[in-house]
C-alpha cells in the first residue's frame, strides 16, 4: 500500500479516535449523580409517558383508533407538552433522586477536607457560620449526610410535581365544567404519598426486625476452610446465626403482612360497595371486572344502607331497580320488587315465595339469588346453586387471573436471567408461582361470592328469621362477610409474594379510611402534611437504598437498586471503542467512602440479599 495512502488512513484514524475523546461522556463510576439522573429519567419517563403512548400505538393497527380525537396530532403534542416539562413527573422525580445524589457527593467530600485540614476539630463557634455549619456537617455520620441530602431535593421535588399536576387537573376541570369549584377535590399527588409513606415505614419496620448483614471476610470460602484460625470460625458461625435469626424474623413477617393484606381487602372491598369515590378509579373498574356484578345490584346495596331501599317499608322510589335487573335475565319481575319480596324467615317467608314461584328459598327472606348470581351455571341449570355459583366463578377467575400473573412472573426471568427457563425445574417452578398466584386470586373471588350466600341464605339467615334481611343485605350482614372472608386466600400466596401483596393495597386502604372532608378541603395544612409526608418517606427510602438495601423489599427494592446502583451507562462507549472490555459489575462498592470511617456500603456488595 503506497505510503500517502496509510498517511490518509492513519491521519482518519487519528481524527476519528480525538473527535471520540473530546465526546462528552458519564462517568463510570454507576453512582455518580449524572448516571443516577439518566437512569431516573429513562425509568420515571417510561412509568409516566408509555401509558400515554398507548392509545397511539393501537391507533397503528386500528383505523377506528386512529380517527379518534385521543389520538390526534393536537393530543400528541399536549402529552408530549404534559410529560416532558420542567414540572412533570419524570423531571420532578430526576431532580429529587440526582439531586440528593449530587448534593451528598459535595457533603461527603466536604467532610473530607474538613478532616484532612484539622483532624481534632475544636468546638465551632457562631462567628463564622460557613466554618460553623462545615464542622457540624463533618460530625454527621454517613447515613444522616445522605438523610439531609435527599430531604432538601425532594422538597423541591413535590413543588415540581404537585405544581404541574395540578395545571392538567385544574385545565381538565374547567373544560368539563367551569363552575366546578378548585378546592373540591382531592390532592392529585395523594396516591404517590401515600406509596411512598407505607413503602418508607416498612423499610423502617424491616431495619428494626432484620440483623444488620456483617461484612463478608476478605478470604473466600476455600481458603477459610482449611485455616484453623478460631477467629475465621467464630466469624463464619456468626454470620450463619445470623442468617438463621433472619429467616426466622422474616417467616413472622410473612405472617403479619398476610393480617395486613387481610385487613385492607376488607376495607377496600367494603368501600367498593358503598364509598368507592374513596379508591382509585382504575381500582374500582378493576375490581367490577372480576366482579362480575350488575351495577344495579350495587346501586340497590347502596340504597339498603341508606334506607331508600327496604324489605320493611318498601321503596317508592327505586322499586323498579332490581326488577329490570330480573327482567334482564328472563325470571319475573315481581322477584325484584321490595314490595312483593319477604323481610323475614320461616312460614310468612314460605308463604310469600308460594305466591311468587320461587322454590330455593325455603325459610328465608330477601331477593332471591337467581337474580344476584345472574346468568352463571344457566346453560348447565345450575342458577339456583349457590355452592354452583362460587365454584364457577372460582374457575372463571382462574382462567382470567392465570393470563395476568403468568408475565408477571415470566418477565423478570426473561429480563434478567432467559437462560434458566431452559432448566425444566426452574421453567416449572415459574409456572407453579404463576398457578399458585391464580388460585389466589380466585379464591379470592369464590371466597367472597360463597361468604355472601351463606350469610343470606345458606346458613345465617335461616338460623336467625326473626332478623329481616334489611340487615343481612345490609353493609354489616352478608357484604361485611364477604369482606372479611376474601382475603383470607392470601395465605395460599408465598411469603415474599404476601409482603408485596401488602404493601401493594395497604397504601389504597390508608386512603380508604381518610375522611374525605380532610382529603378535599385543600387547605393549608393538608397540603403541608402531605408534603411533609412525601419528603420524609422519599427521603427515607432512598437513604435506606444507600445505606440498608436489605430493609427494602419487593418493587422498592428492585427499583431503588437500579436507580442508585445500576448498570453503568458509560459501559457502552467503552464497548465500541473495544469490544473485547468485560461488562461493568452490577453493582459495584459504594463511593465516596471517607477515609477511616466504616460505612456499610461496601458491606453491601459483597453481603447476600436478605429476603429473596
Amino acid at each position: 500500500m503506497p505510503s500517502s495512502q496509510q498517511g490518509k488512513r492513519g491521519g482518519a484514524s487519528q481524527r476519528t479516535q480525538s473527535w471520540f475523546d473530546q465526546t462528552p461522556s458519564l462517568s463510570d463510576d454507576s453512582t455518580h449523580p449524572a448516571q443516577i439522573a439518566f437512569r431516573t429519567y429513562a425509568l420515571a419517563l417510561s412509568l409516566s409517558l408509555g401509558p400515554s403512548l398507548l392509545p397511539f400505538t393501537v391507533a397503528l393497527f386500528s383505523r377506528k383508533a386512529r380517527s379518534s380525537p385521543r389520538t390526534s396530532l393536537k393530543a400528541l403534542k399536549a402529552i408530549l407538552r404534559r410529560e416532558l416539562g420542567y414540572d412533570a413527573f419524570a423531571f420532578a422525580v430526576t431532580f429529587a433522586v440526582a439531586g440528593g445524589a449530587a448534593l451528598r457527593r459535595y457533603l461527603w467530600n466536604l467532610s473530607n477536607e474538613v478532616e484532612k485540614v484539622n483532624p481534632f476539630v475544636e468546638e465551632p463557634t457562631l462567628r463564622n457560620v460557613f466554618s460553623y455549619l462545615k464542622t457540624r456537617i463533618s460530625r454527621l455520620s454517613p447515613a444522616q449526610q445522605t438523610f439531609i441530602s435527599n430531604v432538601t431535593s425532594s422538597s423541591i421535588g413535590i413543588l415540581l410535581i404537585q405544581s404541574g399536576r395540578e395545571r392538567v387537573l385544574h385545565r381538565r376541570l374547567a373544560r368539563r365544567t367551569p363552575s366546578y369549584p378548585s378546592t373540591e377535590h382531592a390532592s392529585p399527588t395523594l396516591d404517590l404519598t401515600l406509596l411512598l409513606f407505607v413503602r418508607a415505614v416498612d423499610s423502617i419496620l424491616q431495619a428494626f426486625i432484620l440483623r444488620k448483614p456483617l461484612p463478608a471476610s476478605d478470604l473466600d470460602d476455600d481458603t477459610q476452610a482449611h485455616l484453623a484460625d478460631p477467629r475465621l470460625v467464630l466469624d463464619r458461625l456468626t454470620k450463619e446465626k445470623v442468617k438463621r435469626e433472619n429467616k426466622m424474623r422474616q417467616n413472622l413477617t410473612s405472617q403479619i403482612d398476610a393480617l395486613v393484606f387481610w385487613a385492607c381487602s376488607a376495607r377496600i372491598m367494603w368501600c367498593f360497595f358503598y364509598e368507592p369515590q374513596r379508591l382509585p378509579r382504575s381500582y374500582v373498574k378493576w375490581i367490577s371486572t372480576l366482579a362480575n356484578l350488575d351495577k344495579r345490584i350495587i346501586l340497590a346495596l347502596q340504597h339498603i344502607r341508606t334506607g331508600k331501599w327496604s324489605y320493611v317499608s318498601g321503596s317508592p322510589l327505586y322499586s323498579g331497580l332490581l326488577q329490570d335487573a330480573a327482567r334482564d335475565v328472563d325470571l319475573p319481575v315481581s322477584w325484584g320488587d321490595p314490595n312483593l319480596l319477604p323481610a323475614y324467615g320461616r312460614a310468612v317467608a314460605d308463604e310469600a315465595w308460594k305466591k311468587l314461584g320461587v322454590s330455593s328459598r325455603s325459610g328465608v327472606g330477601g331477593i332471591p339469588c337467581e337474580v344476584l348470581h345472574r346468568r352463571v351455571g344457566f346453560s348447565m341449570g345450575l342458577t339456583q346453586s349457590c355452592t354452583a355459583n362460587a365454584v364457577l366463578r372460582t374457575l372463571k377467575g382462574f382462567t382470567e387471573a392465570l393470563v395476568i400473573y403468568l408475565p408477571v412472573h415470566l418477565l423478570p426471568v426473561l429480563l434478567t436471567r432467559p437462560q434458566s427457563l431452559l432448566r425444566p425445574v426452574r421453567l416449572l417452578q415459574t409456572f407453579i408461582g404463576a398457578f399458585r398466584s391464580a388460585t389466589f386470586l380466585s379464591s379470592f373471588i369464590g371466597l367472597y361470592w360463597y361468604s355472601v350466600c351463606f350469610t343470606r341464605s345458606l346458613v345465617l339467615a335461616k338460623l336467625f328469621p326473626f332478623i329481616s334481611h334489611d340487615f343481612w343485605d345490609g353493609p354489616y350482614g352478608c357484604i361485611m362477610a364477604g369482606c372479611l372472608m376474601c382475603g383470607s386466600s392470601i395465605w395460599i400466596e408465598s411469603g415474599r409474594r404476601r409482603g408485596e401483596m401488602a404493601l401493594y393495597v395497604l397504601p389504597r386502604a390508608v386512603r380508604a379510611c381518610l375522611p374525605d372532608a380532610w382529603v378535599k378541603s385543600g387547605n393549608k395544612a393538608a397540603r403541608l402534611a402531605e408534603r411533609l409526608m412525601f419528603v420524609l418517606s422519599f427521603s427515607t427510602l432512598l437513604t435506606a437504598a444507600i445505606h440498608r438495601p436489605d430493609s427494602l423489599r419487593g418493587l422498592s427494592r428492585w427499583t431503588l437498586a437500579f436507580v442508585t446502583k445500576g448498570p453503568n451507562a458509560g459501559f457502552w462507549k467503552r464497548k465500541r471503542r473495544d469490544p473485547t472490555i468485560p461488562p461493568t459489575p452490577s453493582v459495584p462498592p459504594t463511593p465516596f467512602k471517607p477515609p477511616d470511617v466504616d460505612i456499610s456500603g461496601s458491606v453491601h456488595a459483597h453481603t447476600p440479599e436478605i429476603g429473596q
